[in-house]
């Protein structure tokens, strides 16, 4: 199973709150909503959509899902969302309870042993393991070396600051181009994988 991640994100890396004004405003963050501007069907949609499409499975850090999961079974009926809520569903969290878990398919990551956790689902399971949001959760798998593919829609604005996907530790990693196409708002949305290792 590949991991695969898919973020909005600004010229200056920041990926936090692209929906909506009030998605998420820790550290006062108050450009919620940023990306829709930039949104097109064709483009950017259709990005998310081919993302989706080879998802066998999503994983979430604990506040992505509890506002996927507050949003999506309300969509029913539509073919995006009813792909969204039929699959099945990992969040990493240790302060959800089973009881809380009430968006149907999910299972809950221990935080404590999620690297060897997401480890097993790579080496035992099929398709792409699909990661959206979850800045934290993200940071941690690339500082863990448990990114397959990284998709990233790189939208023309500068926001100043706010939460990153990026490790700060000082390591080298490389990447490859291996597909990028621009939308006429001027989105790119670029895919990287690992580059090999000489």
């Amino acid at each position: 199973m590949r991991v695969v991640i898919s973020e909005f994100i600004s010229l200056d890396g920041v990926v936090q709150a692209p929906g909506g004004a009030e998605e998420d405003r820790d550290g006062s963050f108050a450009h919620g909503g940023w990306s829709h501007p930039f949104f097109d069907a064709e483009v950017v949609g259709a990005s998310f959509s081919e993302s989706l499409a080879g998802a066998a499975a999503l994983l979430f850090g604990r506040r992505t899902w509890q506002t996927m999961a507050a949003a999506w079974p309300e969509r029913a009926g539509d073919p995006f969302a009813d792909r969204m809520n039929a699959l099945p569903k990992y969040v990493v969290s240790d302060t959800l309870g089973d009881d809380d878990l009430t968006w149907n398919n999910t299972e809950r990551v221990p935080g404590e042993g999620a690297a060897a956790r997401i480890q097993e689902l790579r080496d035992k399971g099929e398709g792409d393991l699909l990661v959206m949001g979850s800045p934290t959760l993200v940071r941690g798998l690339l500082g863990e070396g448990l990114v397959d593919e990284l998709r990233l829609v790189v939208m023309p604005v500068l926001l100043g600051g706010g939460k990153s996907i990026f490790p700060a530790d000082g390591g080298l990693r490389t990447l490859e181009l291996v597909s990028a196409v621009t939308s006429p708002a001027g989105v790119q949305v670029c895919t990287y994988r690992p580059a090999p290792k000489a």
